[in-house]
C-alpha cells in the first residue's frame, strides 16, 4: 500500500506534473492554535524545482495562515490526490520558506511560473520526507476547467490595490500571529 521514497522522480514526479490541485497543511507550534489546510491549483503557478524542492506561486488571499505557520516554525505537509485515473495520494513533508515579493531572490523565484496577478510570495518547500500510498478511497471526479476569478480581481486592484489589501487582511494569522507584513508601506 504505502510507500516512502529517498526523492521525487520517475512515476511520482509524472503525478506532481499532471495535477491542477493540491493541498498544503501548516500548523503553529502551540497546541491551541488552528490547523491549516488550504487548496491550491492555478495552473502555471506550482511544480518541483528539483527532486527535493517543491514551490509555489503564492496568490494574495483573504487570509495568511500558511505564511505565518511558516515564518513561525516552517513545518508544511503538502498532499496530491488523484481525482482520475489510477488511485494514488502522495504526500510531501518538510520545511517551507516564504520568500516574498520585496525579496531579491523573488524574481527568479517567480520566473519560473505563469505570472498572477496579486502574488504575494513563493514558497518553497524542502522535501524531508516522500511518500505515496493508495488512494483507494478517494472519489472519481471529472475536472471542469478553473474559476476565472482571482486573477482578474487582482488586475483591477492593481499593484497599490493589491498592497493595501494585504496591509488590511494579511497581517495577522487566525491566532495573531505575524502574518505577511513585507509591504513597504508597512516599513
Amino acid at each position: 500500500m504505502g510507500k516512502v521514497h529517498a526523492r521525487v522522480e520517475g512515476r511520482l514526479r509524472e503525478f506532481v506534473d499532471r495535477q491542477v490541485v493540491f493541498f498544503v497543511a501548516t500548523a503553529p507550534l502551540s497546541g491551541e492554535g488552528h490547523v491549516n489546510l488550504s487548496p491550491r491549483g492555478i495552473p502555471g503557478t506550482f511544480g518541483m524545482l528539483d527532486e527535493l524542492t517543491f514551490a509555489w506561486l503564492d496568490g494574495t488571499g483573504s487570509g495568511s495562515e500558511t505564511i505565518a505557520h511558516l515564518r513561525e516554525n516552517g513545518r508544511i505537509t503538502v498532499m496530491f490526490c488523484a481525482f482520475d485515473g489510477a488511485p494514488n495520494i502522495v504526500r510531501f513533508h518538510g520545511r517551507g520558506r516564504v520568500v516574498t515579493r520585496y525579496e531579491e531572490e523573488y524574481a527568479e523565484l517567480a520566473s519560473r511560473f505563469t505570472d498572477l496577478p496579486g502574488a504575494r510570495a513563493v514558497v518553497v518547500v524542502d522535501i524531508e520526507r516522500v511518500s505515496d500510498s493508495c488512494g483507494f478511497a478517494v472519489p472519481l471526479m471529472s475536472y471542469v476547467g478553473e474559476r476565472e476569478l482571482l486573477g482578474p480581481y487582482f488586475e483591477r486592484k492593481g499593484i497599490d490595490g493589491s498592497a493595501d489589501y494585504r496591509r488590511t487582511k494579511n497581517l495577522t494569522s487566525l491566532d495573531g500571529l505575524p502574518g505577511y507584513d513585507f509591504d513597504p508601506a508597512l516599513e
